[in-house]
């Protein structure tokens, strides 16, 4: 799990979500833009693990991407939270190989991975959390103009 406990708790949060068939990508930010959580999930572990997060963040809306079986788990969705959350989904094209740039911004290579070429290195976990980050970015961005 990572997650940052150091912003005011009360205030308005998103949940990001990257659906998928196996496994789902998470991600809590405030309207300030400070990640206070994210992480890969099993895509049967989804509904409890967005509960659960429901319960230590005041999410007020859930942003997914609009690809993969989205329609299937927006519907799932819906149906399975005990409190529906408004759903709003964005484009989510191009995001799996922003979020892979983005890793090495959260997570810089160290000795001498860091001299081979971002292109060459092979990312150690999935990135759907990321991914779940950059839609609530698209989000923002979006509202913004």
């Amino acid at each position: 799990m990572h997650s940052d406990s150091s912003s005011l708790p009360d205030q308005p949060t998103i949940l990001g979500f990257d659906p998928g068939r196996l496994k789902c990508g998470i991600a809590v930010m405030g309207v300030d833009r400070i990640v206070k959580y994210h992480q890969v999930v099993s895509a049967a572990e989804a509904i409890a693990e967005i509960e659960m997060l429901r319960q230590t963040f005041p999410v007020s809306l859930l942003i997914m991407g609009n690809q993969t079986s989205s329609k299937d788990w927006k519907l799932k969705l819906s149906e399975s939270l005990i409190d529906p959350l408004r759903i709003v989904m964005v484009d989510e094209r191009n995001s799996t190989l922003e979020a892979r740039d983005r890793y090495w911004q959260m997570y810089p290579a160290k000795g001498l991975l860091s001299l081979v070429p971002q292109s060459l290195r092979s990312i150690p976990r999935p990135v759907d959390d990321i991914v779940a980050i950059l839609l609530i970015e698209r989000y923002l961005e979006r509202l913004i103009g």
